[in-house]
């Protein structure tokens, strides 16, 4: 079995051949986080992975002890997991375990993209209760681990049973601690056309976060990051990756406290993202991926390429070769007619190309890119027969027809945008 309790130590061990990921709930009910690195031998209690927290007198803890799901409130002063504001202007969250069940697969997570199993063999799954018993929060934390894969995936649901409506200011998908600082931390960056460009530093003490407030992910920050140890190249080595599976504002940070342990968080954006949970209602946050590899940097790619290729991709192209295309775009721009792109396709054709797209310009007045954005109806002037007649042309070649299409955008000189300046 892929996920293991121990009752007498109340510890989950989440494995495979490759890795394992530890967890127990303390004897305050707190859940703790114990390891998460090369697979650990099964049937052992790991206990003594766990350091003692003390505390000075005053009130300072010097051993923090490292927490699967910290909240705000509960005598952790490192960044938090969950934080909440109740309906009496409290903040305290004190989430303790209830209970857990394991299933065979992975179960859907409702209304978000997530990774997900085709056979229930493929991976197992522990959804984890937590409450807050001032509060009537509840918490279902669920974790899979796959059965060849070096990944652990992580989600939860928060839940409102109370009578009062409770505000969500923090809810990260994944929060993982560590036992020492030494390691480099790598984020993705750039620009259009210079994307996913690599830096590279040591973590120090402190705090460094990655985050995106512009209504989404994108080139500028990338919703991921890994750690790895100063030694780790592309092929060798410790490292350790953290992915969020969500396009909106996100936060990827981690802190180096004053004992040298490290907390990394990934989640949507606490600045930008806030909920109000209502009685009775409950808010599902996205997924987090975790990679760990000791084949270096190449490992952590190759785990998160194999895996959102044939686990979070869907669709008739998952397992086929892509067509090869050729796109009007940079051949005409906003200038073309029907008879200009057959003549395209045509000399495409010809070359064995397998798809023609058609580039902007074919909606609205569009002429350049300041005006009819959110015009999806097709010029007439460029093509007077609409688009039946030239996918019809395009198809008698023997190509594919695809469209280019930017629903997500609205230019302000639009019919749209002049008939509906509230949307």
């Amino acid at each position: 079995m892929p996920i293991e309790w121990r009752g007498d130590g109340r510890q989950l061990h989440l494995y495979n051949d490759r890795i394992s990921y530890l967890m127990r709930v303390l004897e305050s009910g707190t859940l703790a986080h114990l390891y998460f690195g090369p697979r650990l031998a099964t049937e052992h209690d790991y206990g003594h992975f766990l350091r003692d927290s003390r505390i000075s007198r005053f009130n300072q803890v010097l051993d923090p002890t490292p927490l699967e799901l910290p909240t705000a409130g509960s005598g952790d002063f490192r960044v938090p997991g969950l934080t909440v504001r109740h309906a009496d202007g409290s903040t305290v969250l004190n989430l303790v375990y209830r209970e857990h069940e394991i299933v065979a697969g992975k179960p859907p997570i409702d209304g978000l993209p997530s990774t997900y199993v085709e056979s229930e063999a493929e991976a197992e799954t522990v959804e984890i209760c937590l409450v807050d018993g001032n509060s009537s929060m509840r918490v279902r934390l669920q974790m899979t681990v796959y059965a060849d894969r070096p990944v652990i995936t992580r989600s939860m649901r928060v839940i409102n049973e109370g009578s009062g409506d409770v505000k969500l200011t923090t809810a990260m998908s994944a929060v993982l601690d560590l036992p020492d600082a030494d390691w480099h931390l790598l984020q993705l960056t750039g620009a259009w056309a210079r994307e996913t460009q690599v830096v590279d530093a040591p973590l120090v003490a402190g705090t460094r976060a990655i985050r995106s407030q512009r209504g989404s992910s994108g080139h500028q920050q990338n919703p991921f990051i890994l750690l790895r140890r100063p030694a780790t190249t592309e092929a060798t080595g410790e490292a350790i990756g953290m992915s969020l599976v969500y396009s909106g504002n996100f936060l990827a940070e981690v802190e180096v406290d004053s004992t040298d342990t490290v907390r990394a968080r990934i989640g949507m954006d606490p600045e930008t993202v806030r909920w109000q949970v209502s009685a009775g209602m409950d808010l599902q946050i996205p997924e987090a991926v975790l990679v760990w590899s000791d084949e270096g940097l190449g490992g952590v790619s190759d785990a998160y390429h194999r895996l959102y290729r044939e686990r979070l991709a869907t669709g008739t192209w998952r397992d086929q070769p892509r067509p090869v295309l050729l796109n009007s775009w940079e051949g005409v721009y906003f200038d073309f007619d029907e008879d200009v792109l057959v003549e395209m396709a045509t000399a495409a054709a010809e070359l064995g190309v397998e798809l023609f797209v058609l580039d902007d310009g074919w909606f609205g007045q569009r002429n350049a890119d300041d005006s009819s954005l959110g015009d999806w109806t097709v010029d007439l002037r460029k093509l007077p027969s609409g688009l039946p007649a030239l996918v019809e042309r395009v198809n008698e070649l023997g190509l594919l027809f695809g469209i280019w299409i930017e629903p997500e955008m609205v230019n302000p000189r639009s019919r749209l945008f002049e008939s509906h300046p509230e949307w």
